[in-house]
């Protein structure tokens, strides 16, 4: 594998560029002049590397199925980290399960871009990177860490319902609705009525972009500096389908409690909008951003570091989807 030409900003994925834009290097790299390439090989590449990343592997404390890296901006430099030290950037290299899992990488990038981006949903700061073998990695700023290393609060919605493996079994991130995500930010964030809008966005671009893997434990409150809590960046955003065959929607029982889901998909958001205490206005005009933005959504595809046939599956998925969507 070689690192491919660059022709688009592997953080913003701005045109005209061949390393990292200077908007990408200010938000995610504090401005500091950062390489696209890391100084090591990936993980299983050899057995120097192998020892590093195993190493690493033990510190991480992180949960889910992707394997995960912690490291930390030294300088302008970025290297996995030692005992004893907390990480601020979260590295996601290929993983080892699912379709076409070098394309995963690439798939969270353009998936968080285009939710940012194009649809205003505040996500965590991010970039492709890549290894010196070619081989490309995610990687994303840890938001719950403030600038002098300390740690903010932060609670994902399983934490918050009291679920845990122990309690609910193995499937415990997959039960219920998300009716009950809003029922649970009502019950801890002061500013429910401000929040409440943001986390329906959420599952609308989630549902829009085949995120099937959006569960309890994807979705967090963060703290804020006045000790209070609001809904988190937006994290592990992608289309989950071209990787796995999963659900329309990662909860069980779907967006709503059985006896509430009916009709088309729009009306469905519009019953969850109203139970969520989000006017009609508002729900109103949200649904008309998120089916309005195909020209951006097209660009952002075909500007992404997909390959050409990921491009074309990444696309058709999408146009798929908003067809369901804009069904009265």
């Amino acid at each position: 594998m070689s690192i491919p030409e660059i022709e688009y900003c592997p953080g913003t994925l701005a045109p005209g560029y061949d390393t990292y834009s200077r908007t990408c290097l200010v938000r995610v790299f504090n401005g500091k002049k950062v390489s696209h390439i890391l100084p090591y090989d990936s993980p299983a590449s050899n057995p120097e590397t192998d020892e590093l990343f195993e190493e690493n592997r033990k510190r991480m404390s992180i949960s889910g199925v992707q394997e995960k890296f912690s490291v930390l901006l030294e300088k302008n430099k970025l290297r996995l980290i030692s005992e004893g030290e907390r990480g601020k950037y979260i590295l996601k290299p290929i993983p080892n399960a699912g379709r076409k899992s070098d394309q995963m990488p690439a798939n969270e990038h353009v998936t968080m871009q285009i939710a940012r981006q194009v649809y205003g949903i505040e996500t965590a700061e991010n970039a492709l990177i890549f290894f010196k073998n070619g081989a490309p990695a995610y990687i994303t700023k840890r938001f719950d860490v403030k600038p002098d290393g300390s740690k903010l609060a932060q609670d994902d919605f399983a934490s918050l319902a009291g679920r845990t493996p122990q309690t609910h079994g193995e499937h415990y991130k997959y039960e219920g609705n998300y009716l009950e995500l809003f029922q649970l930010m009502e019950k801890f964030v002061p500013a429910y009525k401000l929040e409440a809008p943001k986390l329906l966005k959420l599952l609308i671009f989630n549902y829009l972009f085949s995120n099937g893997d959006a569960h309890f434990k994807n979705f967090s409150l963060l703290e804020t500096p006045l000790g209070d809590y609001r809904l988190s960046p937006a994290y592990d955003l992608l289309n989950s389908r071209a990787h796995i065959s999963d659900r329309d929607f990662a909860l069980d029982d779907g967006l709503l409690p059985k006896n509430m889901a009916q009709g088309k998909l729009s009306h469905q958001f519009s019953v969850l909008a109203r139970e969520a205490g989000i006017a009609e206005k508002v729900f109103n005009e949200m649904m008309e951003l998120m089916v309005s933005q195909s020209d951006a959504v097209e660009r952002f595809t075909f500007s992404s570091f997909l390959d050409e046939t990921a491009k074309r599956h990444y696309w058709q998925s999408y146009q798929g989807r908003l067809k369901q969507l804009q069904k009265k």
